[in-house]
């Protein structure tokens, strides 16, 4: 499968507060907030979620084609991400603006708080898909991330009018954005978490029911519960989550499962087996500080899938590595 993932590319400046969000705010006062977090660590890292999952996909092996705008500071990340197998052609650079920069702290209880600059991002709806699929002979499959809301609206509707099927993944834009219907209606695959799962009905008025006739397969991220992949007239599917060795640092986790994910689907494997994928790269990233600085090992990988998922389910993915 020919998979291009759009969405942002950015850097991520993360940090970490010693301790609990939840004890520094007052319930009747957070129309009032006003709170500054004296952080003990400072990483900047390389981000993005268009990024992020086009480095995961690439480390298991895929060529995923990045679609984002970036600006002029791009050259060394660009090259990072080519080193390890993602197609950089189709990326707008800006004549004016620095590439996006995420910024967020996280509590010792893994609860975050983040900011969002979109700098070079906000000319990502100037780029049209048509010449991409030209260039690659074709797409089989679009991932919309978050990204410029007026970009997101631009790919899906292209997406729609060109019969590319894509995957609709809002993620922090439902925030934002009012006219979810827009985003998700026909998409072949919807992914959330379980909160975002919510915040799309609120934003669409759809029910759950309604959700799921509107798109293919239904792909809503647990945390350490794991993943649930629904269909319309299908039982939901229950894949639980893979052990992690230890929890470093959460930013990109979601990430690095929707690159597990697509890479499986693209071996021709089951929505099983691609959660199941997803999920164990998902421990990769939650083992390291920053989305896109684990790595992988083939046979390490495969002994890991075993240990969660069984020996012939590691056997299917084993021979696609």
């Amino acid at each position: 499968m020919r998979i291009a993932v759009a969405g942002s590319i950015a850097t991520d400046h993360l940090m970490s507060f010693p301790g609990r969000f939840a004890d520094q705010l007052i319930p009747d006062q957070l129309h009032t907030v006003s709170l500054s977090f004296l952080v003990d660590e400072l990483d900047i890292r390389r981000g993005g979620v268009a990024a992020n999952i086009c480095y995961g996909m690439g480390l298991l092996g895929q060529r995923p084609i990045l679609v984002g705008a970036v600006g002029d500071d791009f050259a060394d990340y660009r090259s990072w991400l080519e080193r390890h197998g993602v197609d950089t052609s189709s990326v707008h650079v800006s004549e004016l603006h620095h590439t996006a920069r995420f910024l967020c702290t996280t509590d010792q209880d893994h609860n975050q708080i983040a900011s969002f600059y979109a700098g070079a991002m906000s000319e990502a709806r100037q780029i049209e898909l048509q010449p991409i699929v030209d260039r690659v002979d074709g797409l089989d499959l679009v991932l919309i991330g978050a990204d410029d809301p007026e970009g997101m609206i631009r790919h899906t509707e292209e997406c729609r009018t060109r019969g590319i099927p894509f995957a609709a993944d809002p993620s922090q834009q439902l925030a934002r954005m009012d006219d979810v219907r827009e985003l998700i209606d026909g998409a072949a695959y919807l992914f959330t978490n379980e909160y975002e799962k919510s915040l799309c009905e609120q934003k669409t008025g759809w029910s759950g029911e309604e959700v799921l006739s509107r798109v293919g397969v239904r792909v809503t991220t647990l945390g350490p519960k794991g993943v649930r992949i629904d269909r319309a007239g299908e039982p939901s599917l229950h894949v639980d989550a893979a052990p992690e060795v230890k929890k470093v640092e959460p930013t990109g986790v979601g990430d690095a499962f929707r690159a597990g994910f697509l890479t499986a689907l693209s071996w021709g494997l089951s929505l099983e087996r691609a959660a199941q994928t997803g999920n164990l790269l998902a421990a990769h990233a939650l083992e390291v500080a920053g989305p896109q600085e684990y790595t992988l090992h083939g046979e390490h990988f495969v002994e890991r899938f075993a240990d969660a998922y069984g020996k012939d389910a590691a056997g299917e993915v084993a021979q696609h590595l």
